[in-house]
């Protein structure tokens, strides 16, 4: 039998000396191979004594062992250093301009609550967030909304499986939220008055076509205090629509209307021309309804365990995609979904340029 040691000495060599997985895997095959030193010495065992080949084949068995883990050692090796090449061949300088490749944009529905924001911001709004999944009751019955309102039926409203967490028996289905307004619940829950919150987020309903998606976004705006009234309610949304839509002498209109988690309630006209199916917002004798408001209803304040007696505020409400669509000239609300780069890269913004109030609402 050949000499172990001087075996063991050339196969780790041989491995040692590998310089790419391919010569590895030749080092392996005349090692460990069909017809490889280590197995042609192993076939021989059969013929030997059995004392012999006791300690033949043991001896056989610990170079097999140690021969394969220096294999895997080395194939480890080799591949941590054609990783390390490769990533010295591809190395990117991230701090170089995007050019020649074409910069990423701003989805409208980004740049539209940004815009939201930073107008409100002004005024002394902050952002509250809540979640998606709601129960029954702050979606629905802290709202004032009643059990036979069409919104609680399930052609309309995504219902889910379980229990919620309001503590109250009756109204602990869980539901994704159909609008952004059970965020104003759980503030006035957690938070004494005085209140100036705006709450962008995501909103769920069954529908869906050209100017309805199931899932759409919304901002809510809440303010609660000691003094507020209807007056300021106008002359805070007259601001915003004015800022927002860049038209100093913007007209608009409040007509009476019904909400049941508001009262008076009303919805908000702004004046505009219809121009071959499109909308020219600022001129004309034409109107068109943007959003709905109104004052607190009390019931919804002593849901919340806010004294009536003492606070007031006001509400509104009002489509992102719908806001966007008009300012921005987009008409399907579906396509702010579909995920279509041509359309980001004609209706989106520049990434670096954030809206404020001083730099200028449009890129």
């Amino acid at each position: 039998m050949e000499d172990v040691e001087t075996l063991r000495a050339d196969v780790l060599a041989a491995i040692a000396a590998a310089g790419d997985l391919d010569g590895l895997e030749q080092a392996r095959v005349a090692a460990l191979g069909r017809k490889g030193r280590i197995t042609e010495l192993m076939k021989g065992l059969g013929a030997m004594a059995p004392e012999q080949r006791k300690t033949a084949g043991r001896a056989l068995n610990v170079l097999k062992d140690e021969v394969a883990n220096a294999i895997e050692a080395r194939r480890a090796a080799l591949a941590d250093a054609d990783l390390d090449s490769r990533l010295d061949e591809e190395r990117i300088d991230v701090t170089l301009p995007t050019r020649p490749q074409p910069e990423g944009r701003i989805h409208p529905i980004s740049q539209t609550t940004d815009e939201i924001v930073a107008i409100f911001g002004e005024m002394g709004f902050t952002v509250a967030e809540g979640p998606d999944i709601e129960d029954d009751w702050h979606n629905f019955t802290a709202l004032n909304i009643p059990p036979d309102h069409p919104a609680r039926q399930e052609h309309d409203t995504f219902y889910l499986h379980g229990s919620g967490t309001s503590g109250h028996a009756d109204d602990d289905r869980p539901v994704l939220r159909t609008h952004t307004s059970p965020v104003q619940i759980h503030v006035m829950e957690r938070t004494p008055p005085p209140l100036r919150i705006i709450v962008p987020g995501r909103a769920y309903r069954c529908d869906y076509d050209a100017t309805h998606t199931p899932m759409f976004h919304q901002v809510e705006g809440l303010v609660v205090d000691e003094s507020t009234h209807m007056g300021h309610l106008k002359g805070c949304l007259t601001d915003f629509c004015r800022a927002y839509f860049d038209v100093d002498d913007l007209p608009v209109r409040f007509r009476p209307s019904y909400f049941p988690f508001t009262e008076p309630s009303a919805e908000m006209d702004i004046g505009c021309t219809r121009e071959g199916g499109k909308f020219r917002i600022g001129h004309g004798d034409d109107w068109m309804e943007i959003l709905g408001c109104g004052m607190v209803n009390p019931k919804v304040l002593e849901n919340c365990g806010i004294d009536p007696e003492r606070y007031q505020g006001f509400a509104f409400g009002m489509g992102i995609e719908r806001i966007a669509m008009l300012k921005y000239g987009i008409p399907d609300l579906r396509t702010f979904f579909e995920s279509d780069l041509r359309w980001l890269r004609h209706y989106g913004f520049p990434a670096l340029q954030v809206p404020s109030l001083v730099g200028g609402l449009d890129p």
